[in-house]
């Protein structure tokens, strides 16, 4: 993965460039010292346990030098949020121009408030496609099949006295009609993931309509209303942002056919849970495969528990070899910054 700062000595400068650099590194120690080796860097971390004690640090000057930040998706407990205010703050007290975002969304950011700021912002795009797909399948045939369902039975001991633990009977993937909301990377991964299983058809909605290269037989449909009045499965692919805020609620599930199964790798903000419950409640949704959930970690546990969801907690990109290309990605834009301005991946808000 580290292409681009290998040769490393060759491009060291006097000056000292300074780096914030919040959550922790698990698999890219080689990438960071060869940047070190690379460039003449400072790199800061903080002690910060919560949003109070970080701000403390920016107000006090601990991050003045600051020029590039770093950050993982966890490092939110950490520094809360960059919203406005703190996006304000870190403007003010430090000379940052760049951060570099471990994940391929990053809803936890104000885009538009560091574009206006002329703060860029850099993501990790299309190295969590496999793997965050990989996870979609797994939650659509657990769903179908009742797996997870079967699993808990299981373990509480039903089997000696229930065929098959006294788990429902499930459904094949043969001759059903699957959705794909959102035919980004990752969604057409899902895409190509789905056809060995004999599904019908695979249809997508996207605000743009794709290349016939690129849908690769997947049939676009106009609208959301149609995608989900034809499809037995839908999956969510799609970022989240105030647009698609809550977008599955009470009007759109009552779109859906009746019996349908919601799969769920995007962002939990994207469901309004109350709707979702009540839906699963009254089997307009048979089926609820999720690995992402709103207000997470800390999750609505009545969900979790009803019998028809099948649950992962965020293990979309939880791999070794995945976790570990992503981190080198997050290096791999600072080392580009440093050299010219720019970044590999930029995100498209400041394209």
């Amino acid at each position: 993965m580290i292409k681009n700062i290998t040769g490393a000595r060759n491009y060291v400068t006097s000056s000292t460039r300074t780096i914030l650099r919040l959550g922790a590194v698990r698999f890219a120690q080689q990438a960071w010292t060869q940047l070190s080796e690379k460039h003449n860097i400072e790199i800061l971390e903080t002690t910060a346990t919560s949003r109070d004690e970080f701000i403390k640090e920016v107000k006090e000057g601990k991050y003045n030098n600051v020029e590039c930040i770093t950050r993982t998706f966890e490092s939110v407990k950490q520094t809360g949020l960059f919203d406005n205010e703190l996006i304000e703050l870190l403007k003010k007290h430090t000379k940052v121009k760049l951060i570099s975002h471990n994940g391929a969304g990053y809803d936890q950011i104000n885009v538009i408030k560091c574009g206006e700021l002329d703060i860029k912002v850099s993501n990790v795009p299309k190295l969590v496609d496999d793997a965050t797909a990989d996870t979609a399948i797994y939650l659509l045939l657990g769903s179908l099949r009742n797996f997870q369902m079967s699993s808990e039975n299981l373990k509480k001991g039903l089997w000696p006295k229930f065929k098959c633990a006294n788990t429902p009977i499930g459904n094949d993937p043969n001759g059903k009609n699957v959705g794909i909301l959102g035919m980004g990377g990752i969604g057409r991964d899902i895409r190509d993931r789905l056809k060995p299983f004999k599904f019908a058809n695979i249809y997508y909605y996207n605000r743009k309509r794709l290349s016939e290269e690129l849908e690769e037989g997947a049939i676009y449909m106009e609208s959301i209303e149609k995608l989900f009045g034809k499809c037995d499965i839908i999956c969510i692919s799609i970022p989240l942002n105030k647009n698609t805020k809550h977008l599955i609620n009470d009007e759109t599930i009552n779109m859906m056919k009746d019996g349908v199964i919601l799969i769920n790798t995007a962002r939990g903000g994207v469901i309004d849970e109350k709707a979702l419950k009540k839906a699963l409640q009254n089997g307009k949704i048979k089926g609820f495969g999720s690995d992402v959930f709103d207000n997470e970690p800390n999750v609505d546990m009545e969900l979790i528990n009803m019998p028809q969801v099948t649950s992962l907690p965020h293990m979309g990109t939880h791999s070794f070899e995945t976790m570990k290309a992503m981190e080198e990605f997050v290096v791999e834009n600072v080392d580009q910054y440093l050299i010219n301005g720019e970044v590999i991946a930029i995100v498209p808000e400041l394209a």
